[in-house]
């Protein structure tokens, strides 16, 4: 009996150059799907600028985390390189200082709390401080982040940690008592108006809460 026939397998040259054609193909074929797309997308100049909902009104108070309490003063346009801006004048009392904030920027600000938040900063004020044991460097970062971070809970809490139940300069290091005076000064902005009450008496509903001596902070 004569023996089958086996059939060679194609030459490795023959497989490699196919190989080699398909990678082309597709190669062709990517780059002419993505010029298609190309020549479908049409470039707008944008005239407008794109803005959140307004929600904010002429003489409303509002937050904003690294200030504090301000007064929307006014809602104004611009233009600005052929792009319409429109923004609000905020003006922080405390610090004589007017801001301008674009309107699609104002997700940074909010309003202020209500009566019964109020009353929350002040039971927080009154429980017991929560003093991590960690280096003072570490703690000073993060009362200034909870001081920036525009929550009114988190103010408290500060102003809570940091309180020595004393007005005395020795009880309190240069950079404690700075953090602490931003942060009760924040407090009491906010305090003041939502309460609609004077500087003298929210000072004293503050230090009542925290059990300070009668006296000014700056004495």
């Amino acid at each position: 009996m004569g023996r089958k026939k086996i059939k060679k397998p194609k030459k490795i040259k023959d497989l490699k150059i196919k190989l080699k054609k398909n990678k082309t193909d597709k190669k062709v074929k990517a780059v002419q799907k993505t010029s298609n797309l190309e020549e479908k997308i049409e470039i707008k100049k944008i005239k407008k600028q794109p803005t959140e909902k307004k929600i904010y009104n002429t003489n409303d108070y509002v937050v904003y985390p690294k200030h504090g309490v301000g007064k929307i003063m006014s809602v104004e346009k611009a233009v600005i390189g052929d792009i319409d801006i429109n923004f609000y004048k905020v003006l922080i009392e405390k610090d004589k200082l007017t801001l301008t904030i674009p309107i699609n920027q104002q997700s940074s600000l909010r309003r202020v709390s209500s009566a019964h938040q109020v009353n929350k900063c002040v039971s927080i004020l009154k429980s017991k401080p929560k003093v991590k044991r960690t280096m003072w460097s570490r703690r000073a970062q993060e009362y200034e982040q909870k001081i920036n971070s525009g929550k009114i809970y988190e103010l408290a809490e500060v102003v809570r940690d940091l309180n020595k139940n004393t007005n005395t300069i020795a009880d309190q290091s240069y950079s404690e008592r700075q953090l602490f005076e931003k942060a009760y000064d924040r407090l009491e902005s906010e305090f003041k108006v939502v309460l609609k009450i004077n500087d003298e008496d929210v000072k004293k509903k503050m230090n009542k809460a925290l059990g300070r001596e009668e006296k000014s902070l700056e004495t």
